[in-house]
């Protein structure tokens, strides 16, 4: 088994009378339970929810944080320009502006029938690995596709062709829970069309990726490594099935390989080199850590447009504007969760350890005493992910290998928030593509190392399936 954090007085009790069953049964809160972030929680459940600052954060790092926040939401122009601080949009990319894809800092969506761009969703594009490139693998984690790259940009400026158009069609799976109740799946079929450089190689890999939300990422960076490995169970020696992995990955900052805890395979290793990597894929905007955009030689168009880079070649963000989006990236607090004593919410957090869910869903950390920000250390926090990669099965596998990651592992995500998708971000889409319609979607395609826990939930009868809805719209 997945071995838990120290575990507090409450859920001691709560184990000690969970009868016969080996699961625990809750019957009240534990104590700090529904500040999920620490001290660093924030009192808010409305749209604006995942757009604070963390709660401790003093007046004066607010400041900074208000900086931040404009460069996160207001959108870059085109070069050159007269607004030189946001100039250098392009040539290619997804948004013009990170709020766009991060809709108030929550989850993106698929894009919708007919709809002219994808926006918060990406395509990742790879090939097979060539063993002749050992280096370029260590470092990029994949090798991209010859003549688009490693992401696919369906907005361009003007005079350069797009790299093509997105578009999603779906069918449909239907299960059955054990009562005979049906549920309906939908299965996504992802097109590339209008291809503005010619054919892809005939072995490209395409995987199609939404925003995920950006709450508590300064806490989930400040969790000490020590701490995610030790829920590693290489080769399944516990017997549950769970075989949690690292991904280790490439730190162009420190020019060494280290963990991954970032982005749905987990292959960026820090907020910092996240932010980079977004500037440059999804806007096209140079950093000195990340000095090139996306253009590829074969797109003469992209290379020879106007850049946004000073008269000594300085980038187009700067590393001061780099430093403020890290700073308001790693501070967007955790709400406070609802309803953590309610009868029907320690219910379904009882079936949520019975179906075994907390085996990846790692409830509770304490986060490093020497954590980026002050704020963020020595926090008990309780974000429901391991950080970890497990295999899902081939239902959720988009045959993409980055770094460790294969094409059915996936990096657990946080729990925390979700909840209030639908408050914040305007839809109850989840999963990395965006497949699932609500959260008893989302489980139910939940395959590979978790399916004795998707067979699990499909065993509940209509009370326990809105018990375990509650909590997880707790989080």
């Amino acid at each position: 088994m997945t071995a838990w954090p120290r575990l507090s007085l409450v859920l001691l009790m709560a184990l000690a009378l969970g009868g016969c069953d080996d699961a625990p049964h809750f019957t009240a809160a534990e104590p700090g339970e529904a500040l999920s972030g620490g001290a660093a929680t924030v009192s808010r459940s409305d749209r604006n929810a995942f757009a604070l600052p963390s709660g401790n954060l003093s007046p004066v790092r607010r400041l900074d944080f208000s900086v931040g926040n404009s460069f996160f939401r207001s959108p870059w122009v085109i070069a050159p320009s007269t607004t030189t601080a946001r100039d250098g949009l392009g040539p290619l990319f997804n948004t013009n502006a990170c709020q766009n894809c991060h809709i108030r800092d929550g989850r993106g969506h698929p894009p919708e029938p007919g709809a002219d761009n994808a926006v918060s969703m990406l395509v990742r594009l790879s090939i097979p690995d060539d063993p002749m490139h050992g280096q370029r693998l260590q470092q990029l984690g994949l090798t991209p596709e010859p003549v688009y790259g490693m992401q696919l940009q369906d907005m361009a400026i003007p005079g350069v062709p797009p790299e093509g158009k997105v578009r999603v069609e779906y069918d449909s799976l239907t299960l059955h829970f054990r009562d005979g109740t049906p549920i309906q799946l939908r299965r996504p079929t992802l097109q590339i069309t209008r291809l503005g450089y010619g054919p892809m190689h005939p072995q490209t890999r395409a995987s199609a990726r939404i925003a995920p939300p950006m709450i508590g990422l300064g806490l989930l960076e400040a969790i000490p490594e020590a701490a995610i490995l030790a829920n590693v169970n290489a080769g399944d020696k516990n017997g549950t099935g769970i075989t949690g992995t690292p991904n280790w990955v490439w730190d162009e900052a420190r020019q060494k390989t280290v963990l991954g805890r970032f982005g749905w395979k987990a292959s960026q290793p820090s907020v910092k080199q996240q932010n980079a990597h977004a500037l440059a894929g999804d806007m096209g905007l140079t950093s000195h850590l990340k000095p090139a955009d996306d253009c590829t030689a074969s797109q003469a168009a992209c290379l020879q447009a106007p850049s946004g880079k000073g008269p000594d070649g300085e980038p187009e963000v700067s590393d001061n504007i780099l430093r403020l989006l890290t700073f308001y990236t790693r501070n967007l607090g955790v709400p406070t969760r609802r309803d953590v004593g309610d009868p029907q919410v320690l219910q379904g957090k009882s079936l949520f350890f019975k179906a075994g869910c907390q085996q990846c869903h790692t409830p509770q950390f304490t986060t490093a005493a020497d954590a980026q920000e002050p704020e963020l250390a020595n926090q008990v926090i309780r974000p429901y992910t391991d950080l970890l990669l497990h295999d899902m099965g081939e239902g959720l596998g988009d045959n993409l290998s980055e770094f460790q990651a294969t094409g059915q592992q996936w990096r657990t995500p946080p729990l925390w928030g979700i909840g209030l998708t639908q408050s914040v971000s305007g839809h109850t889409q989840f999963l990395h593509d965006g497949r699932a319609r609500n959260l008893m979607e989302a489980v139910l395609w939940h395959g590979g190392e978790a399916l004795p826990a998707q067979r699990q939930v499909l065993a509940f009868d209509a009370e326990q399936r809105a018990a375990l809805l509650a909590f997880l719209n707790s989080l």
